[in-house]
């Protein structure tokens, strides 16, 4: 080991390092006054040009790149010195500091238009599947002579919970993970992270948080669980962060409120881009309040050393598109329907059952949103509402069927013929 080295590893003060070096010479620099007072000095030097202690790192990990790509340059002899020009000169706009930003933004559009337009329909083509097996699948449970109790249980509460939560989140999900996924495959799923490393850097989080947010648009839980790729060297709560606020991305609200009150009725292409338009700068205005409040929880409830990351840049290429399908489809859609599916089915039956049993002649479901109708009201809302909310817990697409349920004082989940009845019920309860 070289003294370079070690200076190096004290002045970027790598705690894991040092505990190592100590437990294996029995000599800690860190407690030679010597050791310490050169260390201020070198670390006042490098205040007066500018290099602060949280950008060492950076300049470390640079000066090795350069060091490495010297020697390699030196040694090795490549038949085409050119041949990763095209790489750079896209880097150069897609990671450059005024096209990166416009490039992401627009991209995030297109992947929304594209989200939209295919999905609504999907959406309808596989509810309407899905709720035509009902009436069958209850004449069958007759057939069986199953009691009335247990049958619309299984019909009512089961599988008409199933049935929506499929409905409404497997078409989004079949659209949007693969063209995730075709991002990732491409190359510039890195780069993103990359571009977004420095303001998550400001506001004291991690990059890494970057991805972690971009899948939270096709679903939360997929969003949250991918934050266990953050680690924090100083404790364990900064993965806390996108995991508090990536609920605050939920697309399907945002879609919910841009059609019922900012856009036009008709499903057309221009429809579909004008709401793509705004449900854009929906996103682009929760991800500045995500970097408002990552800088508020980090600097007081979460505080902690920002987590950091090295980050190697893949080349551009072509997707292959077969197998990104299919590895969007298996390992995140399907996986991710599934878990909702076996957290929505147990959820379906306790809420048919709140929505049914009526003590007194009012409902469950009534007396606890007559329950939390203060606390609602203190919120902004009302206790069907917030009800709602917790009810909807294990899956978010049910919200606002609970929602109707509760309004119209109807014992099953509760749909809507057009987003105009919707409006019409909404407004009339205030």
């Amino acid at each position: 080991m070289t003294s370079r080295f070690l200076t190096l590893r004290l002045l970027e003060d790598d705690a894991s390092f040092l505990r190592s070096f100590t437990a294996s010479c029995g000599y800690d620099p860190a407690q030679d006054p010597a050791v310490v007072k050169s260390l201020q000095t070198a670390c006042s030097y490098l205040n007066q040009k500018g290099i602060f202690k949280d950008i060492i790192k950076d300049r470390i990990v640079s000066g090795l790149v350069n060091s490495a790509g010297s020697i390699a340059s030196a040694c090795v002899r490549l038949p085409d010195r050119n041949y990763n020009e095209t790489d750079r000169k896209l880097d150069r706009i897609l990671t450059g500091r005024l096209a990166a930003y416009p490039a992401m933004a627009g991209l995030l559009a297109l992947i929304f238009w594209i989200t939209l337009a295919g999905a609504n329909q999907l959406s309808a083509l596989l509810s309407d599947l899905l709720f035509s097996f009902q009436h069958v699948l209850e004449q069958v449970l007759l057939f069986l002579h199953v009691p009335v109790l247990l049958r619309e249980a299984f019909v009512y509460g089961i599988y008409q919970v199933l049935a929506w939560v499929v409905s409404v989140m497997l078409p989004p999900m079949a659209i949007f993970f693969p063209l995730f996924t075709l991002l990732e495959d491409s190359g510039y799923l890195p780069r993103i992270a990359y571009n977004l490393d420095r303001p998550f850097q400001c506001c004291k989080a991690c990059g890494k948080q970057a991805l972690t947010m971009a899948m939270g648009f096709g679903c939360n839980a997929a969003g949250i669980t991918g934050c266990r790729i953050i680690d924090s060297p100083a404790n364990g709560l900064l993965p806390f962060l996108p995991i508090i606020l990536c609920p605050a991305m939920d697309v399907s609200s945002f879609i919910t409120l841009i059609l019922l009150f900012l856009c036009s009725s008709q499903q057309n292409a221009a429809s579909y881009a004008v709401s793509a338009l705004i449900l854009t700068l929906f996103i682009l205005l929760g991800i500045a309040m995500t970097f408002l409040s990552s800088y508020l929880l980090s600097a007081t409830v979460l505080r902690g050393v920002s987590s950091s990351f090295t980050l190697e840049m893949p080349p551009y290429r072509r997707p292959q598109i077969g197998k990104v399908i299919l590895r969007s489809v298996t390992d995140r859609t399907l996986f991710v329907l599934g878990r909702a599916a076996a957290v929505a089915a147990p959820a379906g039956l306790i809420l048919w059952l709140l929505a049914n049993v009526s003590p007194s002649g009012i409902s469950l479901l009534s007396r606890i949103s007559l329950i939390l109708d203060p606390l609602g009201r203190l919120l902004g809302m009302d206790g069907v509402i917030l009800t709602a909310f917790i009810l909807g817990l294990p899956a978010n697409e049910i919200v606002l069927p609970i929602i109707l349920m509760a309004y119209t004082a109807q014992g099953n989940l509760t749909g809507y013929a057009s987003t105009l009845q919707l409006k019409q019920i909404l407004t009339a309860n205030g």
